[in-house]
């Protein structure tokens, strides 16, 4: 699973560039600033990872089910963990559900 670290503790700014941000192909390691937030490729997350921290009490769990995207929000910032079969440049349209 590939994960994209967004440094922004605001849901309202996140929300308005979720989208943009898991549509936006990212290089190993790149950082971008997408609508004045930083967004960081952070590489592969094992599977005990995201399950470590679903299991955290300080950490929102999040769920795009249409995609089978999982969005953890602690610390100030939002991870986007994406399935190995999710493709940037997708034309879905996605809902935080």
């Amino acid at each position: 699973m590939k994960c994209i670290s967004v440094y922004t503790g605001d849901f309202a700014v996140f929300s308005d560039i979720c989208k943009q941000i898991i549509d936006t192909p990212l290089a190993d390691e790149e950082e971008k600033v997408i609508d004045g937030v930083t967004v960081f490729e952070s590489g592969e997350v094992p599977d005990h990872y995201l399950q470590r921290m679903k299991s955290r009490s300080d950490v929102v769990v999040m769920k795009i089910k249409e995609r089978d995207i999982t969005i953890l929000q602690h610390d100030g910032i939002f991870e986007i963990i994406l399935p190995d079969n999710e493709l940037a440049g997708s034309a879905k349209e996605t809902v935080i559900q």
